[in-house]
């Protein structure tokens, strides 16, 4: 079987760029790999032929045993500010297999995740378990099905073998589609250890493959560092619309397409809380829930430092732009969130007034521990009787809320309308993501997660199959903790 036989109309372009962003690399030969889990939808989305590609000879043909013409696969270079430190890094358990331009004229990357060790490995196995693997199949699915810009899963694959964490755990690889990887900390790479000629060809890259309107700008660079500042900023606000905490906001994980990727410690807020953390390593709240914004803009700060010789030859200059660039993007995020929420509430464009209305609501939601999701929801489907805030503060919110409908002549009727296509009814809960991951690892028991995945992909839909889906945590199932599964 070849690559044509699957429909993948591959190329590389990264092999473009100099050597000193990546190094060829096959993932590692496994005895036994196996399919578990087969996205067949996003296989024709991409225009791949799934009945070729979901077979024993399409899996060896992922893997690379292919002839070495076919394809050259490669581990890419990057550096990374993690919890503010910085440090070199790159796929130390990934191999970018190579890029398939789909049946809408994209390029996307298709990379193996969890294939085994690299030069940039860093003393790790490069292995995966399976748990993070279905894990980011099932969040990155669901981000999807969101609307949330996202990297995709095209698959999970068994790898026939264990991996040595604090048990052994059966080994797992996952198949990721995204617009590319080119992140934050591949600009900070480049302008720590390459030269201004390299920096400069990882940015025309980059322009070319996610914003090629900017190609014949007089100065181009300018205009991609504000992009991307916006990019990032619609992205953080619809994580926030939907209560989404991505916990590792490490600059490593910050695509400059202005995809989510990287689903680690992630996970979905059950009570409104803008200090909500999940992840057990974040023991400062650094990438807490409300601080994802600042977070946001100190990343994209980094980003502006590495781009500043190709923002002007003179220096002063240059620095300039890019603070004026990065002190006005907190009032992007801010313009960008208050229009996620004023969706949620029927409040397009919302003016100072209809601000004052969602922040009161959002303050009512934090001093009572109201679950996030399900007040929205409930304001959606006209039963706001049975919130968890009512009280004599809250009818005095609806109160005012209406008078802003009213006021723009929305009636209840248009604004539940719209609002369900805001406010989704089911989200991943986490409680529900760790019931599916636990019969599938333990229990060899796949259907929780196939039922799930198929509930979330629609999460706007206020089907009567989403009802159980969307019942809280019981307290046994809180304090809940995610960790980043390498």
């Amino acid at each position: 079987m070849k690559l044509k036989d699957i429909g993948w109309n591959y190329d590389n372009t990264y092999l473009l760029l100099p050597e000193v962003f990546y190094a060829k690399q096959w993932p590692e030969p496994f005895k036994n790999p196996y399919w578990i889990l087969k996205n067949e939808k996003l296989s024709r989305h991409l225009g791949l032929n799934s009945e070729n590609l979901f077979t024993e000879d399409g899996l060896n043909l992922i893997l690379g045993k292919v002839k070495k013409e076919e394809m050259t696969p490669i581990s890419q270079a990057y550096a990374g500010h993690q919890f503010g430190y910085f440090t070199m890094l790159g796929d130390g358990r990934a191999v970018l297999l190579g890029e398939h331009l789909t049946v809408d004229g994209k390029w996307v990357d298709i990379q193996l995740k969890g294939s085994g060790r690299t030069p940039y490995s860093r003393g790790g196995d490069g292995k995966a378990a399976l748990g993070p693997m279905l894990r980011e199949y099932i969040i990155s699915e669901a981000m999807h099905g969101l609307g949330i810009p996202t990297s995709r899963s095209l698959a999970v694959i068994g790898t026939g073998e264990s991996v040595h964490r604090e048990e052994k755990l059966e080994g797992a690889m996952i198949i990721r589609v995204a617009a590319s990887h080119i992140r934050v900390g591949t600009f900070e790479y480049a302008a720590k250890w390459g030269d201004l000629e390299e920096l400069q060809e990882l940015a025309d890259y980059t322009i070319r493959r996610h914003y090629p309107g900017l190609k014949n700008l007089e100065n181009p660079y300018r205009s991609l560092l504000s992009q991307v500042i916006r990019s990032q900023a619609e992205l953080i606000a619809k994580w926030m619309g939907v209560g989404f905490i991505h916990g590792v906001m490490n600059t490593d994980n910050m695509t400059i397409s202005g995809e989510t990727i990287d689903y680690g410690p992630c996970a979905f807020m059950d009570s409104y809380s803008l200090n909500t953390v999940f992840s057990s390593i974040d023991r400062q709240g650094r990438y807490a829930y409300g601080r994802q914004p600042y977070i946001g803009q100190w990343n994209l700060a980094r980003f502006a430092e590495s781009l500043l010789p190709l923002l002007d030859e003179d220096s002063e200059k240059a620095l300039s732009f890019a603070q004026g660039e990065i002190e006005g993007a907190s009032e992007i995020f801010r313009r960008e969130y208050f229009l996620v929420m004023g969706k949620k509430l029927a409040l397009v464009n919302p003016s100072q007034e209809d601000i004052a209305v969602i922040q009161e609501l959002l303050d009512l939601m934090e001093s009572t521990g109201a679950d996030y999701t399900n007040t929205f929801r409930a304001l959606t489907i006209g039963e706001e009787e049975s919130s968890e805030m009512s009280s004599v503060k809250f009818d005095d919110w609806l109160r005012r809320w209406k008078e802003r409908l009213l006021a723009r002549g929305v009636s209840m009727e248009e604004a539940q309308t719209q609002m369900k296509k805001a406010n989704p009814s089911v989200i991943p809960r986490n409680h529900l993501v760790e019931s599916a991951l636990s019969a599938a690892t333990e229990q060899g028991d796949f259907s929780k997660i196939q039922r799930f995945l198929k509930v979330l992909e629609d999460p706007y839909s206020y089907s009567s199959e989403q009802d159980e889906y969307s019942q809280t945590p019981m307290a046994s199932e809180q304090p809940y903790r995610t960790f980043c599964g390498t």
